[in-house]
């Protein structure tokens, strides 16, 4: 029988049993009679605290709270994929058949559909030794993914009996074991696993391979490797949403987990209509075919967005140990910290600065350690990206969660008000962003695309930084001042940021870039630069230079060239070549 405790006060989300009823720590409880659902966050001799993931409006002092005798977990099964959920994974659309518009309380439905009837093909025989994480079913999941049905972690032993293949529900038997302690146990495609604990592999190796995402500012300049971490800090309107909702539609991740935590309710619903009418370019499927929303959006209650990133980084590392390579988007953790704050504070926790709790630093380390490419139990590979947003309000990146964030990740591509509002996307900025990732990646672009790759990027990336510097002269004194090997620099920077950097996500040819047509642009800009610094140097003003339209002429490469067809590159060299020669005649 579950353990029973009574309401003694109410403070928001958050309520107090006095005594102690026999919880454990982080034990999912309901509360009420509407039968709420909660998670014990704090024991003492003579109190117990829960936050409630629901409104608490009507709830009183007197009433019942139960004890699952389970911790806060997730259901793991077919159907996760192509669905959308709450913060503790409850399907929003079942909610809705329910209540409506608006989400009722203590709405009770299963996580994951338990009537439909998946197709298993059984990878097991009778007799064979499992092990955690060993595959025992393999199940269509959705036409672009195939679900690997596998032993819980905890669990081995020898298969007894394996269900023939057929369709069977997610609560049906498949295969049932001989456990060395001489139990049975019955697996079925169902597991269940509590969200705060991170779930075992078998060995961490280094980020080695790009999560290529077809955006060039992010392939080229600042990557992120695949199991790496990156934080996307901006204020109001610079485009974080929108940044991610990119790397979710291109990036050559299997899956993606999105997470809209804390979040407008009106983006969501763009999440939603976008995703369901995209057609993933890789398989030709509809995008949400692999793609898991979690929506916990800014009226919804604050215990489920603190909760929300948990699962969906649980959901991840599930599909991380069968082998596949998952991005998490989450939006936004500085409204998860804000969850956090508010918590706290109904906690009469000791504030630390701004308001924020003093664990905010290791609750953001918790989350982004969870990342990283591994081998799993199975012996597959696999691995978790995490891509959060940060909001930090008026755009100040010195707050405490942007601060704590940098701390925690390798990646940093920090958008700036002034290119957003100047109509430049994507709105990252090429001298507050970084990736530590360059030197750990350095070998798969020398391998996989060029060996000159990193070359020129760094070529790229200080032409940028000489243009920064010259632009301070340039606005005390005018650019007339400037010597012309100066003026190029300028000139040559203008074409790499509105020719390279700066991208149309509603351009058919230049919402997604595969990395050999970046190196191509790259290699045409910086031999341009070399044309030109030729000319220079024989003399050559930059004013003579910029008569011909060769400058515009390559800045249009990023639409006049298809990203079929690279051979074109080869037509732009001649021209450049022509305009050289055409120079040199008229100025010899």
């Amino acid at each position: 029988m579950n353990k029973t405790g009574t309401i003694h006060g109410i403070n928001g989300p958050v309520i107090y049993l006095k005594g102690s009823p026999g919880f454990a720590m982080s034990e999912m409880v309901y509360v009420g009679k509407e039968r709420l659902v909660g998670e014990v966050i704090r024991l003492t001799s003579d109190t117990t605290t829960i936050q409630v993931f629901e409104e608490t409006t009507g709830l009183r002092p007197g009433e019942l709270v139960e004890g699952s005798g389970a911790s806060l977990s997730v259901t793991l099964a077919p159907g996760i994929l192509n669905n959308i959920f709450d913060g503790i994974e409850r399907p929003l659309g079942q909610i809705a058949k329910r209540s409506g518009a608006y989400i009722g309380r203590g709405v009770s439905v299963d996580a994951l559909d338990t009537e439909k009837l998946w197709d298993a093909h059984i990878t097991v025989k009778e007799g064979e030794q499992v092990y955690g994480g060993t595959i025992i079913a393999e199940v269509p999941e959705t036409p672009s993914i195939v679900h690997k049905v596998m032993v819980p972690p905890d669990v081995s032993g020898q298969v007894i009996s394996a269900a023939p293949d057929g369709r069977y529900t997610i609560n049906d038997v498949l295969v049932t074991l001989n456990c060395p302690d001489g139990t049975q146990k019955k697996l079925t495609m169902t597991q269940k696993w509590p969200i705060r604990v991170p779930r075992p592999t078998a060995k961490r190796y280094p980020c080695t391979m790009p999560l290529v995402t077809g955006q060039r500012i992010l392939d080229t300049l600042f990557p992120i490797a695949k199991g790496g971490t990156a934080a996307i800090p901006g204020g109001f309107g610079t485009g974080k949403t929108m940044t991610q909702h990119q790397i979710a539609k291109w990036s050559d991740a299997n899956i993606i987990i999105y997470i809209g935590c804390g979040e407008r309710g009106n983006e969501m619903t763009q999440v939603l209509e976008d995703f369901s009418k995209l057609t993933d370019p890789k398989t030709g499927q509809p995008l949400m075919a692999r793609t898991a929303l979690i929506a916990n959006t800014s009226n919804m209650p604050v215990a489920a967005r603190e909760a929300s990133i948990y699962t969906g980084v649980t959901l991840a590392e599930y599909y991380r140990d069968m082998g596949y390579h998952v991005a998490i988007m989450a939006d936004s953790t500085s409204r998860w910290a804000e969850a956090l704050r508010e918590l706290s504070g109904r906690l009469e926790e000791m504030p630390a600065e701004e308001g924020f709790p003093a664990y905010l630093a290791s609750r953001l380390s918790a989350f982004y350690e969870r990342a990283g490419i591994m081998q799993t139990l199975n012996g597959n590979e696999g691995s978790v990206s995490i891509i959060g947003a940060v909001s930090p309000q008026g755009g100040d990146f010195s707050e405490p969660v942007t601060q704590n964030t940098k701390r925690f990740v390798r990646c940093f591509w920090g958008l700036d008000k002034s290119l957003a509002y100047a109509r430049h996307f994507p709105a990252i900025h090429w001298l507050t962003s970084y990736s530590e990732y360059m030197s750990d990646l350095s070998a798969w672009y020398t391998k996989n695309v060029d060996k000159n790759f990193i070359n020129y990027r760094n070529q790229i990336v200080s032409l940028l930084n000489q243009e920064s510097s010259l632009m301070e002269i340039v606005k005390l004194i005018g650019s007339d001042v400037l010597p012309d090997d100066q003026k190029l620099v300028m000139e040559i920077s203008r074409v790499i940021r509105l020719g390279f950097l700066q991208q149309n996500a509603f351009h058919q040819e230049d919402t997604c870039v595969p990395l050999q047509k970046q190196f191509k642009m790259m290699e045409t800009i910086l031999y341009l630069y070399s044309r030109c610094k030729s000319l220079i140097s024989m003399n050559m003003p930059v004013s003579i230079l910029k008569t011909e339209d060769i400058f515009e002429k390559i800045i249009a490469i990023k639409y006049d060239v298809p990203n079929d067809k690279l051979d074109l590159f080869d037509d732009y060299k001649k021209a450049i070549d022509q305009f050289y020669d055409r120079i040199m005649e008229k100025n010899a």
